[in-house]
């Protein structure tokens, strides 16, 4: 044993460990410590291994033949090894048994990107014949436009989220939602989807929520999608994406990935189990912040409205405290002034970056309409006026005399 989990047993071993899945036996904040490093003792390690081969010795012809097949269909590597990193990566392995772990489900398999995690789910429905997808606005720019050219051989049904079931065909393979949504922060009542889709699998994007607020496994939701990026890595340093699903979706999703070559970087992986470590903890301070700073928008001469679940009317279905233990740290607001004002406002920011992504420690402002949302169909474009940003770990009193002063300045 290498200390990088390179060995099938060990594998085997990881994946039923006592705290996969519901059974897990801890707190939430205790399991993000700790899921996938349960072998650390016997292993000798504090710090995850990370295995950076992209190939690996074939001891026996047969065996190794094998387990590509194996791989191949879906599964893990047998004892014939992992032959090459794009099959099968045990730090990728790692990361995907520990967001398993926090969502509550039975798999996770990790991507290069959210959108490559997207792509694969899209592609397994077009295989499968049930290319029709069924989603709800508003979505990320770019899910809003891989759907909407039929780019991946789907057809998309737009619809609201209280009409889902009106827009199911015999050939739906999937709804598709997010909540709360980019960059609006509409949130979508995940059980009352589901229970309009019927047998029809639902995704959803749970980014802007992450595990520590939001579990849509276990509202029937059939996978959940993060950007990986964005949370849980934390810190602006890595690009991923993890769907969290059923094993039968795993065994769909992981050929796809392979053929695709759209397997997670072992080194991504690495910094993604950084990351959840401290992911309850950043994610409450940072929606502590964002809450505040949203009320202090929402006094501002300068700003129209305010997005964000905690404002008053934000949640007309009461989900925060049912479905989602708190409103976040991402909010948009409307400036006064339409998009000359929002750009100033953006460009005149002094301490929060201006830039896209979000959930990193440091507070980013983007405007939607002209960045990630810039691909979307002009009639389901965000204003021109809306700003979004994300509330990093800074003091509250900084980010708002910050805002201030931009505000200020672009009037």
């Amino acid at each position: 044993m290498n200390g990088s989990l390179g060995t099938h047993p060990a594998h085997r071993w990881f994946h039923n460990g006592d705290m996969t899945g519901a059974s897990k036996a801890y707190g939430d904040r205790t399991t993000a410590v700790h899921a996938g490093r349960e072998d650390f003792t016997a292993l000798g390690v504090h710090a995850p291994p990370l295995d950076l081969s992209s190939t690996y010795p074939v001891v026996d012809l047969d065996r190794a033949g094998e387990s590509i097949d194996a791989m191949i269909a879906g599964g893990a590597p047998t004892d014939g090894g992992l032959v090459y990193s794009r099959l099968w990566n045990p730090t990728v392995a790692r990361f995907e048994s520990a967001l398993a772990t926090l969502e509550g489900t039975d798999e996770a398999v990790a991507f290069a990107s959210g959108m490559a995690g997207l792509s694969a789910i899209l592609l397994a429905c077009t295989v499968s014949g049930q290319r029709h997808v069924v989603a709800v606005r508003p979505l990320y720019g770019g899910t809003d436009h891989v759907l909407s050219t039929g780019l991946l051989g789907t057809e998309v049904t737009w619809t609201d989220a209280k009409r889902v079931g009106d827009a199911l065909r015999p050939d739906t393979g999937l709804v598709v939602f997010e909540t709360p949504a980019n960059p609006t922060l509409e949130l979508v009542d995940i059980a009352d989807v589901v229970a309009q889709a019927g047998g029809v699998p639902v995704l959803v994007d749970s980014t802007f929520a992450t595990p520590v607020l939001q579990r849509p496994a276990q509202l029937g939701a059939a996978m959940v999608l993060h950007s990986a990026t964005k949370f849980l890595g934390g810190h602006g340093d890595v690009v991923g994406g993890v769907v969290a699903c059923t094993p039968e979706w795993a065994a769909r999703l992981r050929p796809i990935r392979i053929v695709t070559g759209a397997v997670l970087h072992p080194l991504a992986a690495y910094l993604l189990l950084r990351g959840l470590p401290t992911l309850h903890i950043r994610v409450e301070t940072q929606q502590r912040t964002a809450t505040q700073v949203a009320d202090f928008l929402a006094g501002h001469p300068s700003v129209t409205a305010v997005h964000h679940p905690s404002r008053p009317g934000a949640d007309p279905l009461g989900l925060i405290g049912r479905q989602q233990s708190g409103p976040g740290s991402v909010l948009s607001f409307d400036v006064r002034g339409g998009l000359e004002a929002a750009s100033r406002v953006a460009t005149s920011m002094r301490l929060v970056t201006h830039a896209v992504s979000l959930g990193g420690t440091d507070s980013l402002i983007e405007h939607p309409a002209s960045l990630t949302h810039r691909v979307v169909e002009e009639s389901a474009k965000p204003h021109e006026s809306l700003l979004r940003m994300s509330v990093g770990l800074e003091d509250l009193e900084d980010l708002v005399a910050d805002l201030d002063q931009a505000l200020r300045a672009a009037h």
